[in-house]
């Protein structure tokens, strides 16, 4: 059981950031800004550095790796949309044993701050991934990627309470020195309901901390994942992907994730101190304010990345331009400041 809010030591941040307005602590780990490249869109890991200048995103998430390498779906797998992107990528990707020989070591050296990402179809590839990635240098937590809509049963651990409860305290026991990020999926919207999948992440039953400094379940929330959808070419009859169905992402998706964002930060998140990183439809440094007034700690940044590399400068940029405005020190005192609707009598 979850005793109540943990106080985290925090790992380092590069340089002076500590001094701006945008350094964010997330779950004890010290990001320049809370400005985060999402999972599956910066490379493996560190590959967008020919067209961006990492030291100015407050970290990278590396593409979700499974135990084995996975060729993914066939072409299409990607297409756009009116309102973002659809995609089927399917987990392509070089597998554990290639990460840990070609790029782990990279991770110490990289201008910022680098977390791992994992997907899985089972607890035992979770935890095998999850214990190769506790001994990489300069990797200060991982995200479990439990909701991937672009592959069978991508889902299934972040639609079950008792399943995702389960894969979380097998996942912890094998990270005692890591900060655990749990990314969860939009269809908890429906049931058992985001606060439920939440409090299944954060307070998994029976589990218990490594240490003085440790949570028994999810250091952080990462809130959400692509929206499962389709599309169908009219004159073929046939969907527009390969695999079928896939996953929406981008401007369409960003008030459903600002909705979960807000109602897991009041339902549970703010109570336990539980740190949440708002994904879905951030191309604008507006948008990434509107996740921190829901309560979100730090943003990352996927579709935007498609439609201009340099989109997370600009995000940063803006962020910091709209904190200063509001005479706040830092962003942090922005966690969740949502005032109330102008109807007195109406629920968010």
């Amino acid at each position: 059981m979850c005793t109540g809010p943990v106080t985290y030591r925090c790992f380092r941040m590069p340089g002076n950031a500590h001094t701006s307005p945008l350094s964010t602590n997330l779950a004890g780990v010290r990001l320049s800004n809370p400005v985060l490249l999402a999972a599956g869109t910066a490379g493996t890991l560190d590959e967008l550095a020919d067209v961006l200048d990492l030291r100015r995103v407050g970290g990278v998430v590396t593409k979700s790796i499974t135990a084995e390498a996975r060729e993914g779906n066939a072409t299409w797998r990607i297409i756009p949309t009116d309102h973002g992107m659809l995609n089927a990528i399917g987990l392509a990707n070089i597998g554990i044993d290639a990460f840990m020989r070609d790029y782990a070591h990279k991770a110490r050296s990289a201008p910022t701050t680098i977390i791992g990402s994992i997907s899985e179809f089972s607890i035992d590839g979770f935890v095998r991934v999850a214990a190769a990635f506790a001994s990489v240098p300069g990797m200060p937590a991982v995200e479990l990627n439990v909701s991937c809509p672009n592959v069978n049963h991508g889902c299934e651990f972040g639609a079950d309470e008792t399943l995702l409860a389960d894969l979380v305290s097998n996942v912890r026991r094998v990270l005692p020195n890591t900060r655990l990020f749990v990314k969860l999926s939009p269809i908890a919207m429906g049931r058992p309901g985001i606060v439920a999948i939440a409090k299944a992440a954060i307070e998994p039953p029976g589990a218990q901390p490594m240490g003085p400094n440790q949570r028994p379940g999810a250091d952080a929330l990462c809130i959400a994942n692509t929206v499962p959808a389709m599309a169908i070419d009219v004159e073929t009859r046939r969907p527009r992907l390969s695999r079928g169905g896939g996953g929406l992402s981008g401007p369409g998706i960003h008030p459903i994730a600002v909705r979960l964002v807000h109602d897991a930060f009041h339902g549970i998140c703010k109570s336990t101190a539980t740190p949440i990183v708002g994904i879905g439809g951030v191309l604008h440094w507006q948008d990434a304010a509107e996740f921190v007034l829901a309560g979100a700690t730090a943003v990352e940044i996927g579709t935007g990345l498609f439609a201009d590399p340099r989109c997370p400068l600009k995000v940063a940029e803006g962020l910091e331009r709209w904190v200063r405005r509001l005479g706040v020190t830092n962003i942090s005192e922005l966690v969740g400041q949502i005032l109330p609707p102008d109807d007195p009598t109406a629920t968010p």
